[in-house]
C-alpha cells in the first residue's frame, strides 16, 4: 500500500491546484511513483460533446505527466461553480464516501506516494443533506491523512493560515508544513507572514512559490517523508 496526504488551502483560489502539481511533479521528477486523487470538482467546462471536464485533476495530470485516466483522478464532478455540497444538491447527485473511498483506495494501491487534494479550504461542505453532514476535514479524518497548507502569501495570511492549522490540529489531523504562494522573495511583509505563521502555530514553512514557478524548490526526499501510510498505527 502506497503513503498519502491532503493538501487543503487556506480559501477558495489560493493557488492549491498550481502547489499540488508542483508536489506531483516534483516527486515524479526525482523517479518516484507518485500519483494525483481529488474527491469532488465543482466548476468543472463543458467540452465540446458535452462532458465535464475536471480542471483541477486535467491540470495536475498534465502538470506532472501522470499519464493516468481521468476518471481515475476525480469521483465526482459538477458544473455549477459552488461548494460540493451545493452542486450536489443542484444535481440531486450527492457524494457516496463509500465510493469516494473506494476510488481513494484504488489509487493508494497504485501509486506509493498519493497527493489528495481538497475543495476549497478545510470547512468546505461536501455533502449537506437529510442523511448525512460532511465537511472537508471529515473525509481527511476517514482516510487518515496528514495535511499540507496551501496559503497566499499576501496581505492577511496569518490569520487564514493560523485559523486553518489551528482547526486542523483541533480535529487532530497532522500538518505536515504550509506552502506560501504567489511569494515575492525579499518583500518585507511577505517575509514576515513566513515567520509569524511558523512562530504561532510552530508549523514550517516548508516552501514558497513564486508566480510561474515551474518546479518546487524542496528536496524530492524530504518531501516524499512527509506523506504516511494511513492507519499505519493501527497495524
Amino acid at each position: 500500500m502506497g503513503k498519502g496526504i491532503f493538501v487543503t488551502g487556506t480559501g477558495t483560489d489560493v493557488g492549491k491546484t498550481y502547489v499540488t502539481g508542483l508536489i506531483v511533479k516534483k516527486l515524479r521528477d526525482s523517479g518516484k511513483n507518485a500519483g494525483y486523487y481529488k474527491a469532488a470538482i465543482s466548476g468543472a467546462e463543458i467540452g465540446k460533446d458535452g462532458e465535464l471536464l475536471p480542471g483541477d485533476a486535467l491540470y495536475v495530470n498534465e502538470t506532472a505527466n501522470i499519464g493516468e485516466a481521468v476518471e481515475n483522478l476525480v469521483t465526482y464532478v459538477y458544473p455549477e461553480a459552488v461548494s460540493p455540497h451545493l452542486a450536489a444538491n443542484i444535481n440531486h447527485t450527492q457524494i457516496d464516501f463509500d465510493k469516494v473511498d473506494e476510488d481513494f483506495q484504488w489509487a493508494l494501491a497504485k501509486y506509493d506516494y498519493l497527493t489528495m487534494e481538497g475543495s476549497g479550504g478545510i470547512i468546505c461542505p461536501l455533502r449537506w443533506d437529510d442523511k448525512e453532514h460532511v465537511i472537508i476535514d471529515d473525509l481527511v479524518k476517514r482516510l487518515d491523512l496528514g495535511a499540507i497548507v496551501v496559503a497566499d502569501a499576501g496581505l492577511g495570511t496569518i490569520n487564514s493560515a493560523v485559523l486553518t492549522i489551528e482547526h486542523l490540529a483541533f480535529r487532530h489531523i497532522p500538518v505536515k508544513g504550509v506552502i506560501l504562494n504567489n511569494f515575492h522573495p525579499g518583500d518585507l511583509m511577505e517575509d514576515d507572514n513566513l515567520k509569524m505563521i511558523e512562530k504561532i502555530t510552530g508549523v514550517p514553512v516548508i516552501a514558497t512559490v513564486k508566480k510561474g514557478d515551474t518546479e518546487l524548490d524542496i528536496d524530492a526526499d524530504f518531501l516524499a517523508g512527509l506523506y504516511c501510510t494511513p492507519f499505519e498505527d493501527e497495524k
